[in-house]
C-alpha cells in the first residue's frame, strides 16, 4: 500500500492540491501498479474532502474503489459519515496499539476502547464500508505492554476486520525486533492479514521491512521518495528493489520501470529535491565518477551490480570531473558517436580535470564544446597571454575593465570602459595594441551556446568570428562565465594573428 497521499503528506511543508492527488492516484494505481493507496485522513478539511471525492469518482469508474483507503478515527461515526459523502469504501481505523498511548492520551481502559471500536466497525458494515485497523504505537506496545497488544488482537480476531496494520509509529524498531514481534503475532494469529508500516527515524526502515516480510507479514506501507513525518516512511523504490533482488520468493506487482518517473513527479509537486545519492532514484546512483570504475565496466562490467539502471527506466552515466580518466571520456564519446585518437583524448581529459579542479560541473553535453575548445587550441603556438583582468559592472555606472597582457615576457596594463564588460575589455585591449603599434581584427560575429537542458552553472561556449585583412576566421572560448569564455576566445585570436 502506498501512503504518499496520506502519511507522506505529513512531511513538513507539503500539501497536495486536489488535482495533484488525483494525478498521483492514477499514476500509482494504473502505471506503477501498487495494490492499494491511502489517500487522506477523514474530516481534515474541505479541500481534503473534495480531493477524496474526485479520486473516488475516478476509482469507482475504473473498478478500483476497494483499492482506495482513508484514515478514520474512533469518533462516534463522524469519520464514517464523511467517508460516505465522499464515496470512500475502505477505512483504516486509527486505534491505540500501546497501553501507554491508551492510558495517557485517551485516558481509557482497554475494554472501553475495544467497545468503541466494535461500534465503529458495526456502523461501517451497515454503510457498506470495509475496515482495516491501525494499532498506533504498536512497536512500543510490543516492547512495553505486549499483554495489552495480544488482548487487543484477541478482540480483533472476533471482528469483521480485513487487515490489521502494525505501525512502527516512532521509527524505533531494530530489524531483530521487527522480525521477532511480527513472527510472534503471525504465528499466534494465522488467520489475520497483517501489514507493516515502517518509519525511518534510525534509517532502518528498509531493513525492518525485509524482516517483516520474512516473518510472515503480508502487506507493506510505503511512500514515494520516503516522504512522511520526521525522517519519513519506508521508501517505495528501495523496498521494491530489495524485495525483487533479495526475497525473490515473494511476488509483488509494482512496475520497477515506472519508479523513477513517479519519483520525479512527486518531487516536482512537493518542491522537495531528491538527494543526489538517494538509492534507486537519486541523480548520482547510476553514475560512475572514478576513471578506474569506467575502465572496469569496459572489462566485463566489473563494477556493475544487480541494480541495472534500465530496470528503473534510467541509464548509466560516466561523470566528467577531476577524477575522470580516459575510460570515462571514452564511455561518453561512445554515447555521442564521437571518435578521438589517444593524443586528443589525453588533451581533453586534462582539460576536464582542470575544470573539475575549479569545481565546475561537467556533463556529457559539455563534451563536444570541450573537444572543440581543446582541438581549436592546437592550431597555434601561444606567445600572447592575457595574464589578468578585473571586470566591474555596477548599477548606474559604465562597465570597466583593467587588463594585463604579456608579449614574450613584456607585460602591459591598460584600463577602459565600454557598453558592457566584454566591450570594455576590447577597448582596453585596443589601448594595449596601440601602445605596441599593432592593430586588431574586427569582430564580425559573436555567438554564445550552452548545452541543451543545462542549468545556470553550465559551461558556456563563445564563438567569435574575426575579420583580418582579407579573410575571416573563428575562435572559441569555454568557461562557466560568459564574459570569461569570450576573453578566452579573444586570447586565441591574439595568438593566431
Amino acid at each position: 500500500m502506498d501512503t504518499t497521499l496520506r502519511d507522506g503528506e505529513q512531511t513538513s511543508g507539503v500539501s497536495f492540491s486536489a488535482s495533484e492527488k488525483l494525478t498521483m492516484a492514477k499514476l500509482l494505481l494504473e502505471e506503477l501498479k501498487v495494490d492499494r493507496i491511502e489517500i487522506a485522513s477523514a474530516r481534515v478539511s474541505e479541500g481534503e474532502f473534495q480531493s477524496v471525492k474526485n479520486i473516488l469518482e475516478w476509482a469507482i469508474d475504473q473498478g478500483f474503489e476497494e483499492r482506495v483507503e482513508v484514515l478514520t478515527f474512533v469518533d462516534g461515526g463522524l469519520s464514517l459519515e464523511w467517508m460516505q459523502e465522499a464515496g470512500a469504501k475502505v477505512q483504516n481505523l486509527l486505534t491505540k496499539g500501546s497501553l501507554n498511548h491508551l492510558t495517557h492520551q485517551l485516558k481509557k481502559k482497554p475494554e472501553e476502547h475495544f467497545k468503541e471500536i466494535e461500534e465503529v466497525i458495526r456502523q461501517a458494515q451497515i454503510l457498506g464500508i470495509s475496515t482495516n485497523v491501525y494499532l498506533e504505537d504498536w512497536s512500543n506496545g510490543m516492547r512495553n505492554s505486549p499483554e495489552y497488544v495480544f488482548s487487543f488482537l484477541d478482540f480483533l480476531a472476533t471482528q469483521p476486520v480485513k487487515r490489521v496494520l502494525l505501525p512502527d509509529t516512532l521509527g524505533v524498531l531494530t530489524p531483530g525486533e521487527t522480525g521477532e514481534f511480527i513472527g510472534k503475532i503471525v504465528q499466534r494469529y494465522p488467520g489475520i492479514h497483517f501489514d507493516f508500516h515502517g518509519h525511518n527515524d534510525y534509517d532502518l526502515s528498509v531493513a525492518n521491512v525485509m524482516e517483516a516480510v520474512k516473518a510472515g507479514c503480508q502487506g507493506l506501507h510505503l511512500t514515494v521518495n520516503g516522504m512522511g513525518e520526521r525522517a519519513g516512511n519506508a521508501p517505495l523504490a528501495s523496498v521494491v528493489a530489495v524485495l525483487n533482488d533479495f526475497l525473490p520468493e515473494y511476488r509483488i506487482n509494482v512496475q520497477e520501470s515506472s519508479l523513477f518517473k513517479v519519483s520525479k513527479l512527486v518531487s516536482a509537486f512537493t518542491g522537495f529535491v531528491i538527494p543526489a545519492n538517494k538509492p534507486i532514484v537519486g541523480d548520482n546512483v547510476f553514475t560512475q565518477t572514478a576513471g578506474i570504475h569506467a575502465d572496469g565496466d569496459n572489462k566485463k562490467n566489473l563494477y556493475f551490480n544487480d541494480l541495472l539502471p534500465e530496470r528503473f527506466g534510467r541509464k548509466r552515466k560516466y561523470a566528467l570531473g577531476k577524477t575522470s580518466g580516459k575510460a570515462n571520456i571514452q564511455k561518453n564519446l561512445q554515447e555521442l558517436g564521437l571518435t578521438l585518437n589517444d593524443e586528443e583524448i589525453k588533451k581533453v581529459t586534462a582539460r576536464i580535470i582542470e575544470l573539475g579542479d575549479k569545481k565546475e560541473r561537467v556533463t556529457k553535453d559539455d563534451l563536444p564544446y570541450i573537444i572543440s575548445d581543446v582541438l581549436d587550441s592546437d592550431g597555434y603556438q601561444q606567445k600572447v597571454f592575457v595574464k589578468s583582468y578585473v571586470l566591474t559592472h555596477a548599477k548606474g555606472l559604465q562597465p570597466s575593465t583593467t587588463i594585463c597582457v604579456e608579449f614574450e615576457g613584456e607585460s602591459i596594463e591598460e584600463h577602459a570602459q565600454g557598453d558592457g564588460q566584454f566591450d570594455a575589455f576590447m577597448n582596453a585591449l585596443r589601448k594595449v595594441y596601440r601602445a605596441k603599434k599593432k592593430s586588431l581584427p574586427n569582430l564580425v560575429d559573436y555567438a554564445v551556446r550552452i548545452p541543451p537542458g543545462s542549468n545556470s552553472d553550465a559551461l558556456c561556449e563563445t564563438i567569435i568570428t574575426w575579420q583580418w585583412e582579407d579573410k575571416e576566421f573563428t575562435t572559441r572560448g569555454l568557461d562557466s562565465d560568459q564574459t570569461v569564455s569570450a576573453i578566452k576566445a579573444t586570447e586565441k585570436m591574439l595568438n593566431i594573428i
